[in-house]
């Protein structure tokens, strides 16, 4: 009997704080998010930049089209663009390109950024040219690939046969290539144009520089440029690291008020040996202030309810053996 109430009352004071540090609620530290910048990526088939002058007006009129002009993610297919100008060819729509085949997609995910045009069969025609062509060509293709640690790369293939102003010509990637037709005027082209940095891309198939006089349904002259097969891509950015746990560490056991900046020193000091690393700052508003403080202190906010706990149960453990003591010297 007298030994089973000593136990009770051990039994009652040892598990009395454990039962209080279970009641008070965790706090796990905020995780740091995995970011990237998200890479870019666009196509167009077709882009005109045109002035046309009206003989009987005086005036300019603009012809800024686009075929298939699309931006990551996103395709367009299609093979006929016809524009109205107003003034020109008895106000019936001009036909600016037809083909077999234009298409343009651009695709992109957190590692790859492409763009790429396809363009066949295809024939572009002016203002005042009905007939004529200002350029044909057999197929065109452009191509622009980022991608997460590799050189982008930029590509533009012109295959088969090209015609300038009716004229069959042999392109050179030397320089630009010029035609000049008497009584209809000149065209300059530039053959497969390609631009990479360390985190873009850039190929355009054919770039036209025009200038043509056709003086022929109240068209003066044609002005300006147009391009064939473009497309474009950036990097996606790398994924910032998690910062490790151990990297706050520094902050809290430091005992002064600046632990944060005491852990970026010590974070750093950890891994000088991989490279360029910044100072870490994210400790000034995370839980290192708080360790800190409970450095200084000795407690925490919960501290007075688990010492007011702990004594009341050595209380009661005192009474119990006080009654047992007297219990036994009643019966003795």
């Amino acid at each position: 009997m007298n030994s089973n109430t000593f136990r009770l009352a051990a039994l009652a004071v040892a598990a009395g704080p454990v039962a209080l540090l279970a009641a008070v609620p965790a706090h796990a530290a905020p995780a740091t998010p995995t970011t990237g910048g998200e890479g870019r990526a666009s196509a167009v088939v077709l882009r005109t930049g045109l002035d046309v002058s009206l003989l009987n007006k005086s005036v300019q009129v603009p012809l800024k089209v686009t075929l298939n002009e699309v931006q990551a993610p996103a395709s367009a297919e299609k093979t006929a663009l016809s524009v109205n100008v107003d003034g020109v060819e008895g106000g019936a729509p001009v036909s600016v390109l037809r083909a077999d085949v234009a298409t343009a997609n651009a695709t992109v995910d957190e590692h790859r950024a492409e763009g790429y045009t396809n363009l066949a069969k295809a024939r572009i025609h002016v203002p005042g040219l009905p007939v004529l062509s200002l350029i044909e060509v057999e197929k065109v293709t452009s191509k622009a690939v980022c991608e997460v640690g590799r050189k982008p790369v930029a590509e533009s293939n012109v295959l088969g046969h090209v015609a300038v102003l009716g004229k069959k010509v042999t392109l050179s990637a030397g320089g630009p290539t010029r035609v000049a037709v008497p009584g209809v005027g000149e065209v300059s082209l530039d053959l497969s144009k390609t631009v990479t940095t360390e985190r873009t891309a850039a190929a355009t198939a054919l770039q036209l520089k025009v200038s043509v006089n056709p003086l022929n349904l109240n068209v003066a002259e044609v002005e300006g440029e147009v391009t064939l097969a473009e497309a474009t891509c950036e990097t996606p950015k790398r994924p910032k690291t998690p910062e490790k746990p151990g990297s706050t560490d520094g902050g809290a056991t430091g005992g002064s008020t600046d632990g944060g900046s005491t852990g970026g020193d010590q974070g750093d000091g950890g891994t000088s040996g991989g490279g360029d690393v910044k100072t870490q700052t994210g400790s000034d508003t995370g839980t290192a202030p708080t360790e800190a403080n409970l450095a200084e202190t000795g407690g925490s906010s919960t501290t007075p309810y688990i010492a007011g706990g702990a004594a009341l149960l050595l209380a009661v453990g005192a009474g119990a053996t006080v009654l047992a003591r007297r219990r036994a010297g009643s019966q003795g």
